[in-house]
């Protein structure tokens, strides 16, 4: 598969803690020029949410760009969406048998033994990391460092995604050491709130 080597992720405890609105900001996203966007929601995915990642879905589709769905099969069927597992979700092969083969299934791994199985598993793509230490997650895996990332990117020729406390600092550090892909979480929100600028600035870096 194409994976654009900008990997944001619109997550909604984030949006919400920063009163920021999910469309809106897809939309700004979108408009600077991104090609594929995660919805990442962690909580109860209520009928309002589902309208929620419709509307966003909607906007990736008008715009030619991936809209990615985290952990729910169902939910990306329904919207026609990627999808993007944990460890602790369903297994690729699982998926598939929700999704079959026309889907793209993405597959989080955080150490050399997962990134090893999941060569066995039908991912399209790999997420690795997190690289640097992060806050987006309550309880994040152990560091993994740019040194880990260089020694482990020959185990897979699929496309990789790193994840992790990844800026704009030191996102051409992370490329260089053997990921296609930079996922970008926290740093997509600038204090001034223009997501878009921010994106456009993120661009030009990778």
């Amino acid at each position: 598969m194409l994976l654009t080597s900008f990997y944001p992720i619109l997550d909604t405890a984030i949006a919400a803690r920063r009163g920021i609105d999910p469309v809106a900001a897809a939309a700004g996203i979108l408009e600077a020029g991104a090609r594929l966007l995660q919805f990442r929601h962690k909580d109860f995915f209520s009928r309002d949410v589902f309208e929620l990642a419709r509307e966003i879905a909607a906007l990736c589709h008008d715009a030619d760009a991936l809209f990615v769905i985290n952990d729910r099969a169902d939910i990306a069927r329904l919207l026609g969406a990627a999808l993007h597992l944990g460890q602790d979700d369903l297994s690729p092969a699982e998926a598939r048998r929700v999704l079959g083969n026309e889907f793209v299934i993405g597959f989080s791994t955080h150490n050399e033994e997962q990134l090893r199985a999941a060569q066995n598993q039908p991912a399209d793509y790999l997420a690795f990391g997190p690289i640097f230490g992060t806050s987006s997650k309550l309880n994040p895996d152990p560091t993994v460092g740019l040194d880990e990332l260089r020694r482990l990117r020959p185990l897979t020729a699929r496309p990789l995604v790193a994840i992790g406390g990844i800026t704009r600092a030191n996102a051409r550090s992370v490329i260089d050491a053997g990921a296609d892909s930079v996922a970008v979480i926290g740093d997509l929100f600038p204090e001034d709130g223009n997501i878009r600028g921010r994106v456009e600035e993120w661009l030009t870096i990778v």
